[in-house]
């Protein structure tokens, strides 16, 4: 097996998301499969961060970015061709201000961050202006069931017209089902991948004390990682 192996001097790493710098006494080798990884959301700039949580392949016994939990997909579809008039959207128990029947996307999307139960940065809205709409839950909101919305319509013209939403996809569910679903520790120090190699050595940290703000922003850490890792990691 051909492994390619990179060191990194424990000064020039951020290891800030490391509670305690004693943790070496808790850490493994493994192989990384770089196949596991997204090069745009893994590695930038030829590296893959300290601190990414992983998971293990059960077929290769390698080890790749923990796939985590997915985020609330939710579509908003306006029908019967309505030629003016607004509708509203309720979540959890909040309503929107009034939106218009051929709101631009980004007008769904101030909309709904506007509502303190959602708030800035928690969703994101895609769409044709008239929709249909695609809601994402990231953020605050992420990797979690959320409650589907409700929609008001107050159309004129058109023909019987209305608003439709589904879940197209349930948050918090289990991403991946190759084993990698299931966290098992963090790497220990960053990676620097741009050799080109399909494995490298690695250090899994395996118990420790984390500072959960200080991750990488591409960590992959989300609710059930953490209760994978519970009774071998303190998260602070």
């Amino acid at each position: 097996m051909d492994i390619a192996v990179h060191t990194t001097a424990y000064g020039i790493d951020n290891h800030s998301w490391l509670g305690s710098r004693f943790g070496t006494d808790s850490c493994r080798s493994i192989t990384l499969d770089l196949s596991l990884f997204d090069a745009n959301t893994h590695y930038p700039g030829g590296y893959v961060p300290s601190g990414m949580v992983l998971g293990q392949a059960t077929s290769s016994g390698l080890w790749g970015p923990y796939s985590g939990t997915t985020d609330e997909v939710q579509t908003v579809t306006i029908t019967g061709g309505p030629t003016g008039g607004t509708f509203t959207l309720t979540f959890s128990g909040q309503t929107t201000a009034a939106i218009a029947y051929n709101a631009t996307a980004a007008t769904v999307q101030t909309a709904l961050q506007a509502l303190s139960n959602i708030g800035a940065g928690n969703v994101t809205v895609t769409g044709n202006a008239g929709g249909p709409y695609t809601v994402d839950f990231v953020g605050t909101l992420a990797n979690t069931d959320v409650a589907q919305m409700t929609a008001t319509p107050s159309f004129t013209g058109g023909t019987s017209p209305g608003v439709t939403i589904a879940t197209t996809t349930a948050g918090g569910a289990d991403a991946g089902s190759d084993g990698r679903q299931v966290a098992k520790g963090f790497l220990f120090t960053l990676i620097d991948v741009s050799g080109g190699s399909a494995k490298y050595g690695a250090a899994l940290l395996e118990r420790g004390d984390i500072v959960q703000a200080n991750l990488p922003s591409n960590s992959g850490i989300d609710p059930n990682a953490i209760t994978d890792l519970a009774g071998r990691f303190l998260f602070r």
